[in-house]
């Protein structure tokens, strides 16, 4: 698993030195990773058969797919559906992309928007999905509380 944020609390207050975690932070993480488990494969076959690029899931349930309204519409529609937040989102490529057209990406318009939305978690597909100034996309991850996986 590839975190490129950097925003976990850890502490070494406790007599052996090593760094703790707090079981809510394991729990989240748990969660995380059964979203990504349980998205990955959706995702996959959704960008196979061409509906979109994207799907927005919370622990083991589907809450949007991308269709053609795009990325940005689809993150606002899984707002008003999941009131509570902390989802995935999950962005692939269909196995024969054509890495010149409609290339999957991501930047800081969407980080902010995953964090305006109740978003927590975004897992793109290495190398074949875009990160817009990716500098920059990572530091404002960090800042907004938004862990980046690449798959």
């Amino acid at each position: 698993m590839n975190i490129t944020s950097r925003n976990s609390k850890r502490s070494t207050g406790n007599k052996t030195g090593v760094a703790c975690i707090s079981d809510m932070e394991i729990l989240a993480k748990t969660k995380v990773w059964v979203a990504r488990v349980v998205g990955w494969e959706i995702v996959k076959k959704i960008a196979e058969m061409d509906i979109g690029q994207a799907i927005i899931v919370k622990e083991r349930e589907v809450i949007a797919v991308e269709a053609i309204e795009g990325t940005a519409e689809m993150i606002e529609r899984a707002a008003r559906l999941c009131k509570a937040g902390g989802w995935t989102l999950l962005k692939a490529a269909k196995s024969s992309q054509d890495m010149r057209f409609d290339v999957p990406c991501v930047g800081p318009e969407t980080i902010k928007s995953m964090a305006k939305n109740g978003g927590k978690c975004l897992v793109v597909e290495t190398d074949k999905t875009i990160l817009i100034d990716k500098p920059e996309t990572i530091e404002l991850a960090d800042k907004l509380g938004i862990i980046i996986l690449g798959r």
